[in-house]
């Protein structure tokens, strides 16, 4: 049976609050909350519900009665399509504001922690081109705006090259101008599209899973290099060398240029080779007196500038004397582990990812740092106790897992490691909550730090510190719970 569809507008709603995933709240006569999108506290809107529970609805603005006085103008053309930058509208501060309001929602709702306070959020001091990675998507099925007629739009222009629009798995809304990463990268994007439309090279059809353009990675620096990384569903010679040859002629800001054959179901290229055409390996960034290596499936934070700040403060969080042995898990290419090495005796990094270990070797190595040792694995088959007992009882655990957040048997070992310190960072409040519930039986937190990554967004990272109760304490609390 088809489900039914709402037909019920909301008049004159008054919006009060920032609520949580980015959306805005507004309390009803009948003590019901609604939840809407691309609102701001102080606007009076009416609102059409798309989904009606007991206790609350949710919808979307169908007018803006009368604008907040706080709201401000959206400066992307793509704003309320797109699903990325929702915040346009919010002014700066009170995105930090409800970021700060986040962490400590999360921390206390969800995990029912016990903590004094949480810092403001630090702000990012650029809020528009700030990231250092896009992707982007071929579709032979673009996103059709309201205001066009899809009977008279000529099949070549119902391609398109940008971000998926959400709900939608195959359709992607075709970017004009993205605000989120330097020039030359729109440059870059709009002339690959308008080659392949001019020589006929087929975008990606992602349900009958055929065509020949697939993906678009563009990486930078701060130094103003580029790294293109362009995915083929199939190889064709003939066609990707002149389109390679030619971007490389147009664009000598391109340092680096690979390709990859994806001939797979989904668009992922960790599992995928990624062939070097021409240039450089590698990306170079700078942090302090630290070089990174870049390669095109590392990870590294997207928004560089606040790389430094998030590491600055996991940095003064871990106080290091000079003599701690450090776990840094998650580690990546090991740029927080190098970032603290030099204030410990010795420091062990473990990631997933063997390419990005490999890169973290020769980043240490690059960077005159000989007390760093790497592993690779799966952290719940890597960090065990048998691990701890020969590698060194650590002092310091240092953690920035995936959002998804750790694995238990992970916390299991990091309570039996009984480390003096723990400096959590995450990209999800919401995950870090539910493990410092499990981490809190045996530590306290002290210090919470939100840092904005990601300006007009929702999503905040957060650095918690605990350090580990006394023995009274955590018998305690054993008893408790017995």
């Amino acid at each position: 049976m088809a489900r039914k569809k709402l037909d019920l507008v909301l008049e004159n709603v008054e919006i009060e609050a920032v609520a949580a995933e980015g959306k805005a709240l507004a309390h009803l006569e009948d003590g019901r909350i609604v939840f809407v999108e691309f609102a701001v506290p102080g606007d009076i809107v009416d609102i059409r519900v798309t989904k009606k529970k007991k206790n609350y609805m949710e919808g979307t603005i169908v007018k803006l009665v009368k604008p907040s006085d706080r709201r401000l103008e959206a400066f992307c053309e793509h704003f309320g399509v797109c699903g990325g930058c929702k915040w346009q509208s919010l002014p700066y501060d009170m995105q930090l504001e409800a970021k700060t309001k986040q962490v400590n929602d999360q921390l206390s709702r969800i995990g029912h922690l016990s903590f004094s306070e949480v810092r403001p959020a630090l702000a990012s001091d650029n809020t528009k081109y700030y990231r250092n990675k896009l992707e982007y998507s071929f579709s032979t099925k673009r996103w059709i705006l309201r205001d066009e007629d899809e009977q008279n739009i000529p099949d070549n222009e119902k391609q398109g090259l940008g971000f998926h629009v959400g709900r939608f798995f195959d359709k992607v809304l075709d970017i004009k101008k993205c605000y989120l990463q330097k020039e030359p990268s729109n440059a870059i994007r709009l002339f690959i599209k308008n080659y392949a439309l001019e020589h006929n090279l087929d975008f990606f059809d992602i349900r009958e899973n055929k065509g020949y353009l697939r993906n678009l990675f563009i990486r930078s620096n701060e130094a103003g290099d580029f790294m293109i990384i362009l995915c083929f569903f199939y190889d064709d010679k003939d066609s990707r060398n002149p389109l390679l040859d030619s971007l490389l002629e147009a664009f000598p800001q391109i340092t680096s240029l690979y390709y990859v054959i994806n001939t797979k179901l989904n668009d992922s290229i960790s599992d995928q080779e990624c062939i070097l055409y021409k240039g450089d390996e590698v990306l170079l960034e700078s942090m302090e007196n630290l070089s990174f290596r870049i390669g095109p499936k590392s990870f590294y934070q997207t928004n560089s500038q606040q790389a430094y700040k998030l590491y600055s403060v996991t940095r003064d969080f871990a106080e290091l004397r000079g003599d701690e042995v450090v776990y840094d898990l998650y580690t990546g290419t090991g740029t927080i582990a190098q970032f603290v090495a030099s204030k410990a005796k010795k420091v062990i990094g473990i990631e997933y990812v063997p390419e990005a270990i490999e890169d973290a070797k020769v980043n240490a190595k690059n960077n005159n740092i000989d007390n760093c040792s790497f592993f690779a694995g799966d952290m719940k088959d890597i960090l065990t106790d048998d691990f701890v007992k020969e590698q060194g009882k650590p002092d310091l655990i240092i953690l920035d897992p995936p959002r998804a957040g750790i694995h238990p048997d992970v916390a299991n070992v990091i309570l039996n490691a009984e480390a003096e310190k723990i400096v959590y960072v995450s990209c999800n409040p919401a995950s870090q909550a539910r493990d410092l519930a499990i981490i809190c039986r045996d530590y306290k937190i002290d210090k919470i730090q939100p840092v904005d990554m990601f300006p007009h967004t929702h999503h905040v990272e957060n650095v918690v510190r605990l350090t580990r109760k006394s023995q009274e304490e955590i018998q305690e609390v054993l008893q408790n719970n017995s």
